[in-house]
């Protein structure tokens, strides 16, 4: 079945004020181009990175398979010098492996202690700092985080949300990216913040009837694109090529709106978080009657959610 996609737009040149006051509001994914990123597109080549970041210790996933899939946990987490990551990770076979000759890599920088602290790469990787430029549509008080990733060719990230806003910069190499609207959560079999379909591009249709539902947006990445991806919205990302990236997250809503035990930018907003629960606690209620009254109650209150949680200021 070939698939539709809509395009994401591409603009060159954009300004601050237009991004803030303009684009921004729309919550819609969009390609920047042109933006000062600094010497890193030109700079951050294997052997480059393999002398700077050096020996430090880095925790990579580790794949037989190109498309890795985080409920099942298809990969195995390991251990390695940053510089050996990079050069493997460059690879189409290696030499040294862990499972298989063509297994995938890849990594998500996080901070020093991840239960406590955020990944930042200019804390993580200080050599680098001076290298990129962070595109300044924020300000410097929503600043969350900024994820180094490195990606052998081929990989395949599972479709997941975050929630909150965040620039994708593509320092080298290509990615294909893929995002579904939020609107669209239903037809993403999702268990938590991650989908159950992994072949995005073949689906098995039997199992996961809804998901031809799911309208698609779709770009591709090259060196010194940013991609704006907005809260909530999901996307899958394969790396054409080995690549560098760097994603830069900010907090759209106050502080106090997001846990603060999380380091990762993934865990639902406090007050989705106590909703989710009270709706467990309505449900266990419900199940006290029988199923011909259960049914009748639990779509009135699907109802009463629609009517009264629904946006529909929105696509």
């Amino acid at each position: 079945m070939a698939w539709q996609s809509i395009p994401v737009p591409r603009l060159e040149g954009v300004s601050q004020e237009q991004f803030t006051q303009q684009l921004y509001p729309q919550r819609k994914p969009l390609v920047l181009e042109g933006i000062d990123l600094g010497a890193c597109t030109s700079k951050w080549t294997v052997d480059y990175l393999s002398q700077v970041g050096g020996e430090k210790a880095v925790k990579v996933h580790v794949a037989a398979v190109a498309q890795m899939d985080f409920i099942s946990k298809n990969f195995l987490y390991r251990t390695l010098p940053f510089d050996k990551l990079v050069q493997r990770a460059a690879e189409e076979k290696h030499e040294e492996f862990f499972i298989s000759e063509d297994e995938k890599y890849y990594l998500r920088s996080l901070g020093e202690d991840p239960r406590k602290d955020v990944a930042d790469i200019r804390k993580q990787f200080p050599l680098l700092e001076g290298d990129i430029k962070f595109p300044k549509y924020f300000k410097e008080e929503q600043f969350f985080s900024s994820v180094f990733r490195i990606s052998s060719p081929g990989l395949q990230l599972w479709t997941h949300y975050d929630v909150m806003d965040n620039f994708l910069i593509q320092v080298t190499g290509k990615k294909r990216v893929v995002l579904f609207s939020p609107r669209d959560a239903q037809y993403l079999y999702l268990s938590g913040t991650k989908s159950e379909v992994l072949n995005i591009d073949s689906p098995d249709l039997a199992k996961y009837p809804l998901f031809s539902k799911a309208r698609r947006y779709e770009c591709s990445l090259k060196a010194g694109d940013v991609l704006f991806i907005p809260a909530l919205w999901f996307h899958n990302i394969i790396s054409e090529e080995f690549g560098v990236g760097v994603n830069v997250f900010w907090k759209h809503l106050p502080s106090e709106c997001y846990d603060k035990t999380d380091t990762y930018g993934n865990k639902d907003p406090t007050a989705a978080s106590r909703a989710a629960q009270i709706l467990d606690r309505a449900l266990k209620t419900l199940s006290e009657l029988p199923e011909e009254y259960r049914d009748f109650y639990a779509r009135r209150m699907v109802l009463h959610i629609q009517d009264k949680a629904y946006s529909k200021n929105f696509e």
